[in-house]
């Protein structure tokens, strides 16, 4: 089928979101760049927005999008949704206040619907974000095993500190052999010590992730892992079967991380598909529905390390303890279990636990109609992903890890992604897409003309 090729997707883009060039100039008086996460940034500036409901993002340029970023996944029942608007205003109401600073009844209900759909998670405790209960993680594992160094996968993000801030996006050609990553430094500032001690691993390769493991043994204390690579790249089941096996067999921690699977795969996370048992669960964004939390759970004797019950922690200062803060897991905070957000949380549950469901087909319906639109304009390219998480990726190839993303068309994805702007699609340039419970069959019908117009916009012409 023949295309013309139409303006460059780029042309347009200043004029269109002029207040978002402004407001980013201000900012930048403000703030370094003009943002306060380097995340919300891309080239020249991003879209500012200034309103939100259910699917739709309104810009201060007052352009409406449908929105498929969903802040990175949090968002799991759209924006504004009226159920958990309500259970944080019942909450507020009915407990007279949205901190208590004490141990309240809501932080043992959402715990134990949490369980429900976690069994691995026989106990647990609540932080902040999915990156502090990643940091926590490594605590306990440690305290558990008495070994420090951790290891992890090359491609893999577990939060922004410097243990794990290794190998997330390492130039491939600096980065060694597929089989032996590696450790590379992803900030300015971090001490050399943490790639040391931060032992990188590749991904759905059992058995060279065996072979660095063994060599390894008496130092590794934890191996972390996102099941499902950035959300959308998914490990071979025999792959995670045989991590589990080996990381037994060592004595060290198996630790998933699903920040970003867990109510997106399924209410049970990746670990329910796969049919596996990691010692430990980072939870964190959809969880909250919007608001900060973090979780870890798994075994009782590895998390009861963190109890503090043992002994005196560095609070206590009563000294009538026979321990004292250095034989005793510190974890504190004070918005931990925050009562607000745990009702949100809570809201969150029954609601997915209604449409969970549906907003899969409807993911399907997505993914299906855009596979079908690559297929018609001979355009190689593919969706990757499970459950309501996915990424559009410009190979025919099978994509099993980091560096085969690397491989394909990250340039003219771009190029797609600023072409859907025009179109009224909200989507962070080469980000993945996150599907809601209040996207429409009408939004994803919208979604997909859009999206044929951008093929036949970026892809007009010579190119084609």
């Amino acid at each position: 089928m023949a295309i013309q090729k139409l303006e460059h997707p780029m042309f347009d883009y200043q004029k269109k979101t002029s207040s978002s060039k402004e407001f980013m100039n201000e900012a930048a008086q403000v703030m370094p760049g003009g943002v306060t996460a380097n995340i919300k940034y891309f080239e020249p500036y991003p879209i500012v927005m200034k309103y939100g409901k259910g699917a739709k993002l309104i810009d201060m340029d007052n352009q409406e999008y449908i929105d498929y970023l969903m802040s990175y996944g949090s968002l799991v029942t759209g924006h504004g949704h009226n159920e958990v608007k309500k259970a944080v205003i019942e909450q507020m109401e009915r407990d007279g206040t949205w901190l208590f600073g004490t141990p309240h009844s809501l932080e043992v209900e959402m715990g134990k619907r949490l369980q429900q759909h976690f069994p691995s998670m026989e106990l647990l405790r609540y932080t902040n974000s999915g990156t502090e209960a990643t940091l926590l993680a490594l605590r306990i594992a440690a305290a558990h095993t008495g070994k420090h160094k951790i290891a992890k996968f090359e491609g893999h993000y577990h939060g922004g500190y410097d243990q794990m801030l290794v190998s997330v996006s390492p130039p491939v050609h600096q980065a060694g052999d597929p089989e032996s990553p590696e450790s590379l430094p992803d900030s300015k500032g971090m001490s050399t010590s943490h790639l040391r001690n931060t032992i990188v691993l590749p991904f759905n390769d059992a058995k060279a992730c065996k072979r660095i493991l063994h060599e390894h043994k008496d130092e590794i204390g934890a191996v972390m892992i996102e099941p499902i690579q950035a959300g959308f790249i998914p490990a071979d089941p025999s792959f995670l079967k045989g991590l589990r096996q080996v990381t037994e067999e060592l004595g060290m921690v198996l630790i998933f991380d699903e920040v970003k699977t867990g109510y997106r795969t399924c209410l049970g996370g990746a670990q329910h598909i796969y049919d596996v048992k990691p010692d430990l669960t980072t939870l964190g964004k959809a969880i909250g529905g919007g608001y900060p939390i973090g979780v870890v759970g798994g075994k009782k004797e590895i998390m009861m390390h963190s109890s503090p019950v043992e002994g005196a922690d560095v609070f206590d200062s009563s000294q009538t303890k026979s321990g004292t803060a250095k034989d005793v897991l510190f974890h504190s905070g004070t918005y931990n279990g925050h009562p607000m957000i745990l009702a949100a949380g809570m809201a969150v549950i029954d609601i997915l636990e209604r449409e969970l469901e549906s907003t899969l087909r409807k993911t399907e319906q997505l993914k299906t109609g855009m596979n079908e639109l690559l297929k018609k304009y001979k355009v190689k390219g593919q969706t990757v992903g499970t459950g309501s998480i996915f990424s559009v990726v410009l190979s025919n190839m099978k994509i099993r890890n980091y560096r085969d993303l690397q491989k394909t068309d990250l340039a003219t994805r771009k190029e797609l992604d600023f072409s859907l702007f025009r179109k009224g699609i909200y989507m962070k340039p080469v980000n993945r897409y996150s599907v809601s419970t209040a996207h429409t069959k009408e939004d994803i019908e919208n979604t997909l003309d859009a999206f044929e117009k951008a093929l036949q916009e970026v892809y007009g012409g010579s190119r084609f």
